[in-house]
C-alpha cells in the first residue's frame, strides 16, 4: 500500500534536515470466538521528534461542525433531496505534505547497497505532526 499509493521517493541523506526515526505497529484482529482473523501492520513516524516552525508549521483537522451538519441535513428535508454519506478509508495518508519530511528506511524496505539513503515523503504517515 505504502509503494502503490507513491508515499515516499528514495534520496541522498541531506545534511542540513532532520531525519524522523519509523517503527512497525502490529495488532492482530480476532473473530468473536478469539481465532485470529488477520494480522495487521502500520508504519508509523515518531512525530514526537518533529519541532514545530522546522519541520511542521501547524496541524489542522478538517471537520465540519455538528450545526453545519444539522442545517445541510434541514434543508435537504425540505427539498427533497437524497443525502449519500461516504467515508474515505484512510484519508489521512492521502494528504500531500508541503513541508519537506525525510523518514529513515523501515525494516523491510531498506533498499540493499543503499542503506545510507532515506525517503522523502510525498504524502502523510500515521504519527506525523
Amino acid at each position: 500500500m505504502i509503494e502503490k499509493n507513491a508515499t515516499w521517493k528514495l534520496v541522498d541523506r541531506p545534511t542540513n534536515k532532520p531525519i524522523i526515526g519509523v517503527k512497525w505497529v502490529f495488532k492482530t484482529k480476532l473473530n468473536l470466538d478469539g481465532t485470529v482473523q488477520k494480522n495487521k501492520a502500520r508504519l508509523v513516524g515518531k512525530g514526537y521528534a518533529q519541532k514545530p516552525g522546522i519541520d511542521y508549521n501547524e496541524t489542522f483537522a478538517p471537520v465540519a461542525r455538528l450545526d453545519t451538519i444539522r442545517t445541510l441535513i434541514a434543508l435537504a428535508a425540505q427539498k427533497s433531496w437524497k443525502l449519500y454519506q461516504l467515508d474515505v478509508k484512510s484519508a489521512f495518508l492521502n494528504g500531500v505534505l508541503e513541508e519537506e519530511v525525510f523518514v529513515e528506511q523501515p525494516d523491510g524496505f531498506v533498499i540493499t547497497g543503499k542503506e545510507d539513503k532515506v525517503y522523502k515523503l510525498h504524502k502523510a504517515l500515521y504519527g506525523l505532526k
